[in-house]
């Protein structure tokens, strides 16, 4: 799957997938667990919302925003904010000459489409994993999205590059008929 040239419909696709898989989440499920760890489903639709308002920021603006959950979502409200913020994310990078612009985020400096292909999809396609796997796998997962998302995540964050500043942990060993999601979140440092 190239994204060179341009990354958007990629990230279109994971965070269309990543919409339909939050609209199955019921109010009196927000408490459970998810394996990111540090997240509850509540919390992870928290910081996936506030990933998206970050990055919109980012190709609205060129500034970096520190990445904040946001907190004033009611209960009923997750997939309405995540289409929001989904849709103002894509027309922050709808301007071609975006994804040649430098931006600076917490890994370094590089070009947008860089930040769209990389950060962005592997986010987005790591935690809807996360979400599905919390949620009993309510829908089919696209396998091209998590091949792409394992290929990336498997050349840029070897695994050597874990430890202290590094959000993932040391690579885990995934079942033999894990699928690319599975490998994936086995990479990152999840039990799977």
């Amino acid at each position: 799957m190239n994204t060179t040239t341009d990354p958007r419909p990629l990230l279109a696709r994971a965070t269309a997938q990543l919409a339909e898989l939050v609209a199955t989440v019921p109010a009196e499920r927000l408490g459970d667990p998810t394996p990111c760890e540090e997240f509850d489903i509540r919390g992870l639709l928290a910081h996936l919302v506030g990933g998206l308002e970050a990055g919109a920021l980012l190709g609205e603006t060129g500034e970096p925003r520190r990445l904040a959950p946001v907190t004033d979502v009611p209960d009923d409200g997750w997939a309405a904010a995540y289409e929001a913020g989904r849709a103002r994310l894509a027309a922050a990078w709808a301007d071609d000459a975006k994804l040649d612009m430098a931006v600076a985020v917490p890994w370094g400096e590089m070009p947008g489409r860089a930040y769209l292909a990389s950060g962005c999809v592997l986010e987005t396609v790591a935690h809807t994993w996360d979400l599905s796997q919390a949620l009993g796998h309510p829908l089919p997962l696209d396998q091209e999205l998590g091949e792409y998302a394992l290929e990336w995540a498997r050349q840029k964050l070897t695994a050597d590059r874990r430890g202290e500043g590094v959000p993932f942990g040391p690579v885990r060993p995934a079942p033999e008929d894990a699928d690319a999601y599975g490998r994936l979140a086995a990479w990152l440092g999840r039990t799977v």
